[in-house]
């Protein structure tokens, strides 16, 4: 015992010297108490529970962007979460902040992410509206899996500090400063439980410690010029085409552009309670995103192939839900699902809600598969 609290503090020596804003990992909190002989720190603990998850798995066939491109060097979601992990490392390692966390809530921000990207997510939220009468979005989605169905139904027991950042990380929104909300356990779970009815409640929260500031900007920071670069590979947009008030500030390589973004914050952020951007480097890379988003985003999916896949979501959970109120033990929702959660899950959990948590963790390819399968069936009757 005496050499496992000897590596216990090993692991711990490094928090000595931590930022006064930095989060001790003593200040962990779960929803559950645990007794367990370990010698990981509570946030080095997450990572292992994340990156052991079955749906931390499904990461490396699920959509950045572009959806079954031509190409193998285009991103994915399982490389995106990575860029977004070692940035916010970085920045955190440079601030003096707590990188377990940091890794922590960068590796499982997007384990809630459809299949088709954001474009799946617009999918399954009309479905979720329409069925549920409640919205349907990936931050949202992450949280309730890492609680609520992985580890058979159990939920990973994860830190509240975790669970908030991966729940605040919202990347699809830039600020000029992001500067830490606390919260109790309590208070997390009616922002949580209430961001169903209404999702700009989740949007307006930024996270309860500094480490999950970081992550938010990191996630921004991790995928507007690999966008880029992954457009002009698939002959989207040249580089010619990046806005002058863009390329002056940032650059026009992906390298650079990370570059510039995180010595900025760095040196607008240490020693500060807040993590910050510069008014110039805010507003060129404002600039970007929405030269991304009129540009790259919303051509990514032509209509015909929006179209297609919209017909096909709808068509998977009408199949899967019929499925389950038929108990149709053949069905792919039972065998690679529903027969592995634990009673509580079945029981407690509605059934429409079972197929949009099954279908949100389905790949690219499990997708595309079952929509072709589904399909073909119905054109033959």
């Amino acid at each position: 015992m005496e050499i496992l609290e000897e590596a216990k503090l090993n692991f711990l020596k490094k928090e000595r010297n931590l930022s006064k804003y930095a989060t001790l990992s003593s200040s962990a909190i779960r929803y559950k108490e645990e007794e367990r002989i370990d010698i990981r720190p509570n946030y080095y603990h997450d990572i292992d529970r994340i990156i052991y998850a079955l749906s931390f798995l499904r990461y490396q066939n699920k959509t950045q962007v572009f959806t079954f491109p031509d190409n193998d060097h285009i991103s994915h979601r399982m490389i995106h979460v990575q860029f977004v992990s070692k940035i916010a490392r970085t920045i955190g390692r440079s601030l003096n902040l707590n990188e377990d966390l940091i890794e922590a809530i960068a590796l499982g921000h997007d384990i809630g992410h459809t299949p088709l990207g954001h474009a799946g997510e617009a999918m399954l939220n009309k479905i979720s509206r329409r069925e549920l009468g409640e919205y349907f979005a990936h931050n949202v989605q992450s949280v309730r899996n890492l609680m609520f169905v992985e580890n058979k139904g159990e939920g990973l027991n994860l830190s509240l500090q975790v669970l908030d950042g991966i729940f605040c990380h919202n990347g699809e929104i830039l600020k000029p400063i992001y500067k830490p909300m606390d919260k109790t356990k309590e208070e997390f779970l009616d922002i949580y439980n209430s961001s169903y009815k209404n999702l700009s409640s989740s949007k307006k929260y930024s996270a309860m410690t500094l480490e999950g500031c970081v992550v938010r900007i990191s996630d921004i920071i991790a995928y507007v010029g690999r966008d880029v670069e992954d457009a002009i590979r698939l002959n989207k947009i040249k580089k010619e085409d990046l806005p002058k008030s863009v390329t002056d500030v940032l650059g026009t390589s992906n390298k650079e552009i990370i570059n510039k973004i995180v010595i900025d914050i760095i040196q607008e952020s240490m020693n500060k309670p807040y993590i910050k951007l510069s008014d110039k480097v805010y507003k060129a890379l404002l600039d970007l995103k929405t030269f991304n988003t009129k540009n790259i985003y919303m051509k990514a999916m032509s209509l015909e192939e929006y179209a297609y896949y919209e017909n096909g979501m709808k068509l998977l959970f009408n199949k899967y839900l019929k499925d389950i109120e038929e108990n149709n033990k053949n069905s792919i929702i039972n065998k690679t699902f529903l027969q592995d959660q634990n009673p509580n899950y079945i029981k407690n959990t509605p059934n429409k809600r079972k197929v949009i948590d099954f279908i949100a963790g389905m790949t690219d390819a499990m997708f595309d598969k079952e929509v072709s399968k589904i399909s073909r069936k119905l054109a033959k009757k």
